[in-house]
């Protein structure tokens, strides 16, 4: 959340660095003595002015505008003429000069001057080895900037050395010494050792918090256990920060509200440290689902933000994107999709066309329009996104992954096969160069690939693939697992269309097992694999089979679904058939009545709906010819041809059968032609 600087601020600062290496190359000659007047004067003049108005890094999780407490030593030193030494002066210098540097975010100068500073130190311990001096630098202050820098750019394990070297020094001067100086550079460094736990790639949050905590139980001691300071609202807002990372959102929230009293108290209610609270707690908020509550917090940090920052700056953007999120969570589509642009708009502004965050945001976007199901647009989003991250992510980014394979799903269910295909491959292809041969995600795209096959009737090529995400699951998840009946299940459909019934249904009955064991009885994946080894037995002609697993179906999708939904009275027609195929009309009529009324109580009326009408009076139809009863024969049949039409079916997808075809024509004898 930060920039280079506002335009304007710091014209002097280059300045200020011309002083002070002018002042280091005299004191690398002579014995420098700080009289008014002389370049280190007018440098440390130079600085002071412009400390409140400095360059501020970028920073992983949060940036130089909002305090983490890992600002401590960053004032320059001035030299004090009656103690002045050669190697004291130069260090001073040096130390300045970093400080300048980091201001101007060249961090690479920055540490360069630090460990020259303390080089410097090592020669001059009289100067440096203290925890504060007048007119000196301290080891302390030197390790705190390197430590800082290494935190800044993203070193983490680097800068907790720094900050532990620190820490050891401190605590051994603080067993000699007992003040409350020392007590509260400590509590300084524990803080900055925890930010740093705190973002390791994979978060320390157990020693994150004990030195939060240990730190924050230091401030109080030093200034009281009421005091209310910048720095225990820091360290109360820090150690909120773990427990929201930790899941902990109730134990985060008390932390977070405390800070902000605390803050608010403080600064007032425009305060990018107020803002900063603000964020976390309505993110917090955000989590636990109390949108409302959440958006009144990103808002109050919006105002701030555009007031403190600027219109044009990521952290806006950032935030209309969270605000984006609520509005698409709640379904607001137009809302969320104006906010999700306006994010891009100012995030372009602030950051430039190609940046990380741009093409989060776009794919937010696209997978707004996606589930709106306006794919076309979608897929132009997605495709902007992906530009964007092909520009400033690596090669193989799993964020491209995620993309290339959002683009392929749209054009799998606009059934361009072949465009999905070739991007579902680019995937895998990527997928196998960045992760383990047996990571899960390389066979999650495989499977969408072996879809694919199977739809187009590629049944050889969608086994052969099929059969390797079912190796990579095993190796992953073990042999009971629920990704691994899922593939057993496809498997068996593939198995199922090649004629091979037998290896079919092995595969089902695995995939049945495992569900069963992981799932329950009545669990409505376990359905799916009933319904199949029903499928399955029908096809061999081994009725009686194929009906106990239609009822076993029946029983768990009533179970699981309710008696009046989709699948049921989908399977309430299966038994139907079953019953007529074998010439039972009277049970098959029953069943039959009974899909009817299912779907009359739960049934929707689009053209899913209307099409399932449509079979169930056709087979009704069916039934009466066979049975020769004409007029409900004609009832049912018209019915059907109704609810194809309304279904936007084609009306030659009706179908006529029975066994009793004499017999009605004698009773109802052909009409002679129109005139």
């Amino acid at each position: 959340m930060g920039c280079a600087c506002l335009e304007g601020e710091c014209s002097d600062l280059p300045q200020a660095g011309s002083y002070f290496r002018r002042a280091l190359d005299k004191a690398n000659e002579l014995m420098l003595f700080c009289e008014p007047g002389n370049p280190l004067s007018m440098a440390t003049r130079a600085f002071h002015q412009f400390s409140d108005q400095s360059c501020k890094s970028l920073y992983v999780y949060q940036r130089g505008e909002y305090d983490e407490g890992m600002h401590g030593y960053s004032e320059p030193v001035t030299l004090i003429s009656d103690i002045v030494s050669t190697k004291n002066a130069a260090a001073t210098i040096k130390f300045n000069l970093g400080q300048l540097y980091l201001r101007l975010n060249r961090d690479d100068e920055a540490l360069k001057s630090f460990i020259g500073c303390l080089q410097v130190g090592q020669w001059a311990s009289e100067c440096l080895g203290k925890c504060s001096t007048s007119g000196g630098v301290s080891l302390i202050a030197v390790l705190h900037n390197i430590g800082h820098v290494q935190y800044r750019s993203g070193h983490y394990k680097d800068a907790i050395k720094t900050y532990t070297n620190a820490l050891d020094i401190l605590r051994s001067t603080h067993a000699q010494d007992q003040n409350k100086v020392t007590l509260w550079a400590l509590s300084g460094t524990l803080n900055c050792i925890g930010v740093c736990n705190f973002h390791l790639p994979k978060a320390n949050t157990e020693k994150a918090l004990a030195y939060y905590r240990e730190s924050l139980a230091l401030r109080r001691a030093v200034l009281g256990e009421n005091a209310v300071t910048k720095e225990i609202a820091t360290s109360i807002n820090n150690i909120g920060r773990v427990h929201y990372l930790r899941g902990e959102h109730d134990k985060a929230l008390e932390y977070y509200s405390e800070a902000l009293t605390m803050r608010r108290s403080l600064f007032g209610n425009n305060h990018l440290d107020v803002a900063a609270t603000i964020y976390n707690a309505g993110q917090t908020l955000h989590h636990r689902r109390k949108l409302d509550e959440a958006m009144t917090l990103y808002e109050e940090f919006l105002v701030i933000a555009k007031n403190r920052l600027g219109y044009n700056h990521r952290d806006v953007a950032a935030m209309l994107k969270c605000m984006a999120q609520i509005k698409h969570e709640c379904r607001q589509v137009e809302d969320a999709a104006k906010l999700y642009r306006e994010a891009i708009e100012v995030g372009r502004a602030a950051l430039g066309e190609h940046h990380p965050e741009i093409a989060s945001t776009l794919n937010k976007l696209g997978n707004l329009l996606y589930e709106s199901n306006d794919l076309e647009q979608a897929v132009k989003v997605y495709q902007e996104g992906l530009q964007v991250e092909r520009m400033v992510l690596e090669h193989d980014h799993p964020n491209i992954v995620v993309t290339i394979t959002n683009i392929a799903q749209i054009y799998k269910l606009q059934e361009k096969y072949d465009l999905a295909l070739n991007l579902y491959r680019e995937a895998v292809a990527i997928q196998r160069r960045s992760l383990d041969s047996s990571h899960p995600n390389i066979s999650s795209t495989l499977s969408s690939m072996a879809l694919i096959y199977y739809r187009t009737r590629r049944f050889t090529k969608a086994l052969e693939v099929y059969q390797e995400v079912l190796r990579i699951r095993r190796d992953a998840y073990g042999d009971v697992h629920v990704e691994v009946a899922a593939t057993l299940n496809s498997l068996g459909l593939v198995l199922f269309k090649m004629d091979l019934h037998d290896f079919a249904l092995q595969s089902f009955h695995e995939s049945l097992r495992i569900r069963r064991q992981l799932l329950g009885p009545n669990h409505r994946d376990v359905a799916v694999v009933l319904y199949n080894l029903a499928t399955c037995h029908l096809e061999c002609g081994d009725d009686d089979n194929a009906m106990h697993y239609y009822r076993e179906t029946l029983k768990v999708e009533k179970a699981a679904l309710g008696g009046t939904h989709p699948d049921v009275v989908l399977t309430l027609l299966h038994c139907g058939q079953v019953h007529q195929g074998r010439g039972e009309l009277g049970a098959a009529l029953e069943f039959y009545d009974e899909a009817l009324e299912a779907h009359a109580k739960g049934g929707s009326d689009d053209k899913s709906g209307h099409a399932t009408l449509a079979r169930i009076f056709n087979h009704r139809g069916n039934v009466f010819l066979q049975r020769g009863q004409a007029k409900e024969l004609v009832e049912a049949m018209t019915l059907s041809l109704r609810h194809l039409r309304l279904a936007g079916k084609k009306e030659n997808e009706l179908v006529v059968s029975g066994f009793n075809f004499y017999a009605l024509a004698k009773k109802h004898p052909e009409c002679p032609a129109a005139a």
